[in-house]
């Protein structure tokens, strides 16, 4: 297939297993026009192999990629991390590459160099693109489709449905989690800088978060988001010694880990690989009281009745003893949603929500966020690489590398 490369672009619902459709292709079961890759070998470039690789270097203390640097994948950034695995996949020299979603987490620089690499490598090998929604199919590739079931049948037709609207009408449950009234300042950082292994992240950061507040933290890859969500979570030791207060108490003032967390709801899209086990997706909403990877505490009564409360919200009641993990992926994403809400917490942090979803998914969640902001005092800290048109932060705080860590400043 290198001399004459095939190229095919597949728009795929959030309805579809697309782990079983990667796998059909890759098992050479293909039908219809994506048959013409049944006799070929071919890998796959996505979020979730790089997260194997990445699992496999941990667990067998390996360095499988980066040997010349010495250096496991984990500690590259995201685009770092795809640039080198694309070139292990290249090594294999496949007949074909499936790229699903190749530019989900990547600021700008990252996808315009990511793209530059594929147009190249397009004149040499066959490229096999699965996106959520068309615009983000790449401009050469001109055999188009869709799978919106999961019988896997590509259609050629272009569908321009309207993507439905939803509407939360019901008012948001009660909390059972009695919080202070309000507290005055939920994050306050003062000239924090981080530094591994001698290699700066961020420097004299300054932030201050106050109640009611709708922020969005935007940066490059690599510039500290990650690390400046750890330290409002409580998860990162460089936390002690720095100048920062949490909902008004200076840290490191006796405060355990988990006084920290119980205030905060937590969402980031690497939370549904951390559930491998087969929980309800009952049992997923209530493991939010008790900020649990799964439930492993009998709720109680009331507990479980403000769970099916919030599955009302969503519309997801029915789906109650489902496993999660057999949700799809716009489904998973509101319950994940839900419990992070479900302590209806001071503060609730929003890791890239939007990653991977289809337009129709896009629009339900930025709903419930859009409802919380107009319905709810909750703070809300959301993290993206790009504006979402359907969101309107009333605050934005960018970082900005530089050789000596990244700065941060208000955007206007």
């Amino acid at each position: 297939m290198h001399q004459n490369p095939v190229h095919y672009g597949i728009v795929v619902s959030n309805a579809v297993d697309k782990n079983a459709f990667i796998h059909q292709i890759l098992s050479s079961r293909s039908t219809g026009g994506l048959s013409i890759y049944n006799d070929y070998e071919g890998v796959l470039f996505s979020d979730l192999a790089i997260a194997e690789l990445i699992e496999k270097e941990h667990r067998h203390h390996t360095i499988e990629i980066t040997t010349s640097a010495n250096r496991p994948l984990r500690t590259f950034s995201s685009g770092e991390r795809r640039k080198l695995f694309l070139e292990y996949c290249l090594a294999q020299n496949p007949d074909y590459i499936i790229f699903d979603n190749p530019f989900d987490h990547l600021d700008q620089s990252s996808r315009t160099i990511l793209y530059e690499r594929l147009f190249e490598l397009s004149n040499s090998i066959s490229i096999l693109q699965l996106v959520h929604e068309e615009e983000s199919l790449l401009p050469f590739i001109k055999n188009r489709g869709s799978v919106s079931e999961n019988s896997f049948v590509v259609s050629e037709k272009k569908t321009a449905t309207e993507p439905k609207r939803f509407k939360y009408t019901s008012d948001f449950p009660s909390s059972l989690v009695s919080f202070k009234e309000a507290y005055e300042t939920h994050i306050k950082f003062h000239k924090v800088s981080v530094i591994y292994e001698e290699q700066p992240i961020v420097k004299n950061i300054s932030w201050e978060v106050k109640q009611g507040e709708f922020w969005q933290l935007v940066g490059p890859n690599g510039s500290g988001k990650s690390t400046l969500l750890s330290l409002i979570t409580g998860d990162n030791p460089k936390a002690f010694g720095q100048d920062i207060t949490l909902f008004d108490r200076k840290k490191g003032s006796g405060e355990s880990i988990w006084d920290i967390k119980k205030k905060i709801g937590y969402f980031s899209t690497n939370l549904s690989e951390l559930f491998k086990r087969n929980h309800t997706v009952e049992q997923m909403v209530l493991s939010g009281f008790f900020d649990s990877i799964g439930l492993y505490a009998k709720p109680s009564g009331m507990q479980q009745q403000k769970a099916l409360q919030w599955l009302d919200i969503i519309e997801m009641r029915h789906l109650k003893n489902s496993y999660f993990n057999r949700l799809s992926l716009g489904q998973q994403r509101l319950v994940l949603i839900v419990r992070a809400l479900i302590k209806q917490p001071p503060l609730l942090i929003l890791d890239e929500p939007f990653e991977g979803l289809d337009p129709e998914n896009t629009i339900l969640v930025s709903q419930l966020i859009n409802t919380l902001v107009e319905k709810t005092e909750i703070t809300i800290i959301y993290v993206s690489h790009t504006i979402e048109k359907t969101l309107a932060p009333s605050h934005i705080f960018e970082l900005i590398p530089t050789e000596e860590g990244s700065i941060g400043r208000q955007k206007l």
